[in-house]
Protein backbone atom coordinates (compact mmCIF):
# COMPACT_ATOMS: atom_id res chain seq x y z
CA UNK A 1 0.00 0.00 0.00
CA UNK A 2 0.74 3.72 -0.83
CA UNK A 3 -0.38 6.31 1.20
CA UNK A 4 -0.28 9.87 -0.46
CA UNK A 5 -1.14 13.01 1.77
CA UNK A 6 -1.61 16.78 -0.08
CA UNK A 7 -0.51 19.80 1.31
CA UNK A 8 -0.43 23.59 0.68
CA UNK A 9 -3.90 24.24 -1.13
CA UNK A 10 -6.00 27.23 -0.18
CA UNK A 11 -7.43 30.95 -1.54
CA UNK A 12 -4.64 33.10 -3.57
CA UNK A 13 -5.50 36.00 -5.79
CA UNK A 14 -5.06 35.80 -9.47
CA UNK A 15 -1.42 36.14 -10.19
CA UNK A 16 0.09 34.56 -7.16
CA UNK A 17 1.56 31.58 -6.65
CA UNK A 18 1.24 28.62 -4.32
CA UNK A 19 3.20 25.04 -3.50
CA UNK A 20 1.81 21.87 -3.10
CA UNK A 21 3.32 18.95 -1.73
CA UNK A 22 2.63 15.52 -1.23
CA UNK A 23 4.10 13.15 1.09
CA UNK A 24 4.36 9.53 0.34
CA UNK A 25 4.57 6.60 2.59
CA UNK A 26 4.48 2.77 2.57
CA UNK A 27 5.22 0.81 -0.45
CA UNK A 28 6.05 3.26 -2.74
CA UNK A 29 6.89 2.75 -6.40
CA UNK A 30 10.48 4.14 -6.12
CA UNK A 31 10.97 2.98 -9.90
CA UNK A 32 7.69 5.04 -10.61
CA UNK A 33 6.13 8.08 -11.56
CA UNK A 34 4.22 10.84 -9.13
CA UNK A 35 1.42 12.94 -11.06
CA UNK A 36 -0.80 16.02 -10.53
CA UNK A 37 -4.43 15.86 -11.26
CA UNK A 38 -6.91 18.13 -10.38
CA UNK A 39 -10.63 18.32 -10.89
CA UNK A 40 -13.38 21.62 -11.31
CA UNK A 41 -16.56 20.88 -10.51
CA UNK A 42 -18.62 19.27 -12.96
CA UNK A 43 -15.49 18.80 -15.00
CA UNK A 44 -13.79 15.50 -15.13
CA UNK A 45 -10.40 14.99 -13.56
CA UNK A 46 -7.51 16.49 -16.01
CA UNK A 47 -3.33 16.00 -15.83
CA UNK A 48 -1.83 18.45 -14.64
CA UNK A 49 1.84 17.10 -14.50
CA UNK A 50 4.18 13.64 -13.61
CA UNK A 51 7.48 13.54 -12.18
CA UNK A 52 9.59 10.09 -12.30
CA UNK A 53 11.04 9.22 -9.12
CA UNK A 54 14.90 7.92 -10.83
CA UNK A 55 15.62 10.61 -13.43
CA UNK A 56 12.94 13.04 -12.72
CA UNK A 57 11.54 13.18 -15.76
CA UNK A 58 8.77 15.51 -16.55
CA UNK A 59 6.16 16.83 -18.38
CA UNK A 60 3.00 18.90 -17.97
CA UNK A 61 0.13 19.88 -19.79
CA UNK A 62 -0.40 22.49 -21.99
CA UNK A 63 -2.72 24.59 -20.02
CA UNK A 64 -0.07 25.31 -17.11
CA UNK A 65 3.17 24.84 -18.98
CA UNK A 66 5.88 27.79 -17.86
CA UNK A 67 3.56 28.43 -14.89
CA UNK A 68 3.47 25.18 -13.27
CA UNK A 69 6.32 23.39 -11.91
CA UNK A 70 6.98 19.72 -10.52
CA UNK A 71 9.93 18.29 -8.61
CA UNK A 72 10.97 15.82 -5.98
CA UNK A 73 12.60 15.33 -3.10
CA UNK A 74 13.41 11.76 -2.86
CA UNK A 75 15.06 11.94 0.15
CA UNK A 76 11.77 12.77 1.75
CA UNK A 77 9.98 11.43 -0.58
CA UNK A 78 7.77 14.19 -1.57
CA UNK A 79 6.81 15.84 -4.68
CA UNK A 80 5.85 19.48 -4.86
CA UNK A 81 4.00 21.56 -7.33
CA UNK A 82 4.99 25.04 -7.61
CA UNK A 83 2.00 26.81 -9.37
CA UNK A 84 2.80 30.28 -10.62
CA UNK A 85 0.59 33.10 -12.08
CA UNK A 86 -2.43 31.30 -11.02
CA UNK A 87 -5.25 32.10 -12.90
CA UNK A 88 -9.31 32.00 -11.64
CA UNK A 89 -9.33 28.59 -13.50
CA UNK A 90 -6.97 26.65 -11.87
CA UNK A 91 -9.56 26.52 -9.00
CA UNK A 92 -9.95 22.85 -8.59
CA UNK A 93 -9.33 20.19 -5.93
CA UNK A 94 -5.86 18.94 -6.65
CA UNK A 95 -4.89 15.03 -6.23
CA UNK A 96 -1.21 13.88 -5.64
CA UNK A 97 -1.31 9.82 -7.39
CA UNK A 98 1.52 7.10 -7.43
CA UNK A 99 2.09 4.99 -10.78
CA UNK A 100 4.23 2.03 -11.81
CA UNK A 101 5.30 3.16 -15.12
CA UNK A 102 6.64 6.45 -17.46
CA UNK A 103 4.32 8.21 -19.13
CA UNK A 104 1.72 8.15 -17.48
CA UNK A 105 -1.09 11.21 -18.30
CA UNK A 106 -4.57 9.32 -17.51
CA UNK A 107 -5.95 8.28 -14.50
CA UNK A 108 -6.25 4.84 -15.21
CA UNK A 109 -2.17 4.85 -15.14
CA UNK A 110 -1.94 5.65 -11.40
CA UNK A 111 -2.46 3.18 -8.44
CA UNK A 112 -2.77 5.37 -5.57
CA UNK A 113 -4.66 8.71 -4.78
CA UNK A 114 -4.35 11.19 -1.84
CA UNK A 115 -7.58 12.75 -0.80
CA UNK A 116 -6.91 16.08 -2.51
CA UNK A 117 -6.29 19.66 -1.43
CA UNK A 118 -8.17 22.62 -2.60
CA UNK A 119 -7.04 25.47 -4.72
CA UNK A 120 -9.12 28.31 -5.03
CA UNK A 121 -8.42 31.39 -7.31
CA UNK A 122 -10.30 34.62 -6.59
CA UNK A 123 -9.88 37.23 -9.89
Amino acid sequence: QVQLVESGGGLVQAGRSLRLSCAASGRTFRSGVMGWFRQAPGKEREFVATITWISGRTDSADSVKGRFTISRDNAKNTVYLQMNSLKPEDTAVYYCAAGRKYPAYRTSDYDYWGQGTQVTVSS
